[in-house]
């Protein structure tokens, strides 16, 4: 068994969460084409008037994945401008955040545990040590961004199941003696 470092309990995780929402977001694209719903229309829906839109959602769970793993690196987080339309360009966003992911190494994130990460949202400065910066923050945002989009094509009636969420799986008929 391989022991967990800070690399592998952030980044494959959260690289898995915007893989399957891709695919989700394929799945959407597919159940509204077929339904001749435009884009917009279900790009911009949202599961209470107070939270972002779909379309929002999926621009930050990609800015909470390309800030971790810079942050975890002690780079600068990649600039994406929230100018995504429809679902070829966030589609886009998806793979460019995925293609940051796979170009930070492990080494560069591993033995960082206890390094000071600050994270300034608006006029809040929120400090935290990579452990918990990776433990407190990161994944909970990142998987609550992507659950948020899944709940919202859910509730707009595409045929989405737990499977969809969690991806691929290893599994297998259960062995009985």
């Amino acid at each position: 068994m391989t022991a967990t470092t800070l690399y592998s309990a952030s980044i494959p995780v959260i690289r898995r969460a915007l893989a399957n929402l891709s695919t989700v977001l394929d799945k959407g694209a597919e159940y509204f084409a077929d339904k001749g719903v435009a884009e917009a229309e279900w790009l911009n829906a949202r599961l209470a008037e107070d939270m972002h839109p779909l379309l929002r959602q999926i621009q930050i769970a990609s800015d909470g994945a390309k800030g971790a793993a810079a942050r975890l690196s002690d780079q600068t987080p990649p600039s994406f401008p929230d100018d995504e339309t429809s679902v070829a360009d966030l589609q886009a966003r998806i793979a460019r955040t995925i293609a940051y992911l796979d170009s930070v190494p492990a080494s560069a994130i591993d033995g960082r545990e206890d390094a000071h990460i600050l994270l300034e949202i608006g006029d809040f400065a929120i400090h935290f040590t990579g452990a918990t910066y990776v433990r407190d923050f990161v994944v909970p945002n990142v998987l609550f961004h992507t659950t948020t989009t899944y709940a919202i094509l859910r509730n707009l009636g595409v045929p989405l199941g737990k499977r969809d969420f969690l991806g691929d799986m290893d599994i297998r008929p259960r062995v009985t003696s």
